[in-house]
């Protein structure tokens, strides 16, 4: 039985402990010592001196998996939580309370890829986070031929992007599952306080009301911050504006990407870059002072071979 692939990431050790967890207790289950609806929860906040079942890693997180017999064969069910909020620069609620929070739909949810995704607007302590609700949405790969919900590849996609020093949404709880046959997957990401997409940036004229050479800045910023996430080999694959949002409230611009649901890795980074890049220039409608403003930026972290991939 394999990990499932939304919960892979982090360092080796993070990955080997877990995939030694889930092969005890499916062992368990077959000798009989453990029922098969039973669940196994592994939390890594405890010392490596405590119990076997708890170690400390890099950063804490709770998961949680469970095994359960659907048409004779073995499903799975496996959740991440992020139990360290101290890099997101203030504390927040338990997740379960976002979890079970009212909130309002930041859009009509889409009814696509067999299934239905939203987003939903949670308020609660005074903080805004994002839960992402998907009933059959899936993708499909050679991996998954059958589908697999599109939250776990963002999950994964958002972790990656982490550990290649992309400002992204931070991610606090990844989840999926398959109830009567079908998938149902959840994911919540804490609010990017103090930044604005490009779409907004752009409706309110601040690209005039700021200056150009304002304006060349955060382009070339938003170069930087897409090479690091190419360089990695990871493709965003939907770069359109209202998915890049900026903080240009002090001297260094902020850049952060959102809405990696299409991103995967690729054999080469360049086969990443020549995609975005092509998306961006495609989509942007910049002026050529503009997308050089852009393509410096991301010259600066890529290297001068960005300059025949677009």
């Amino acid at each position: 039985m394999g990990f499932p692939a939304t919960d892979r990431g982090g360092s080796l050790e993070v990955q080997r402990y877990y995939g030694e967890m889930l092969a005890r207790y499916w062992l368990s289950v077959q000798a009989g010592c453990l029922a098969s609806h039973s669940t196994l929860s592994i939390n890594a906040q405890a010392s490596r001196g405590g119990d076997r079942s708890s170690r400390l890693f890099f950063c804490e997180m709770t998961v949680i998996f469970g095994i359960s017999p659907r048409q004779g064969r073995q499903m799975s069910e496996c959740s991440m939580t992020n139990n360290n909020f101290t890099s997101l620069g203030s504390s927040h609620p338990p997740v379960v309370e976002i979890l079970n929070a009212p909130g309002s739909w930041v859009e009509p949810p889409n009814i696509r890829r067999g299934g239905e995704s939203g987003v939903l607007r949670v308020e609660l302590e005074g903080q805004t986070f994002y839960k992402k609700q998907q009933v059959g949405h899936v993708y499909r790969s050679l991996l998954h031929p059958f589908g697999y919900p599109t939250v776990a590849r963002e999950a994964k996609a958002l972790r990656a992007a982490a550990s290649l020093g992309v400002a992204t949404p931070s991610l606090l709880h990844a989840e999926i599952r398959k109830q009567g046959g079908e998938w149902h997957a959840v994911m919540v990401t804490a609010a990017l306080d103090g930044f604005l997409s490009l779409e907004d940036y752009y409706a309110h004229n601040f690209d005039k009301s700021l200056g150009s050479r304002r304006h060349h800045e955060i382009l070339e910023a938003y170069g930087r911050e897409l090479a690091r996430l190419n360089v990695g080999r990871w493709q965003h694959g939907c770069l359109y504006l209202k998915h890049v949002f900026v903080d240009f409230s002090e001297a260094c611009v902020k850049v952060a990407l959102l809405d990696l649901e299409k991103a995967r890795k690729r054999l080469t980074a360049k086969q990443a870059g020549r995609h975005d890049l092509r998306q961006v220039k495609r989509r942007s409608g910049w002026s050529a002072e503009e997308w050089e403003a852009f393509c410096r930026g991301y010259r600066y972290a890529f290297g001068q071979t960005a300059d025949l991939l677009a």
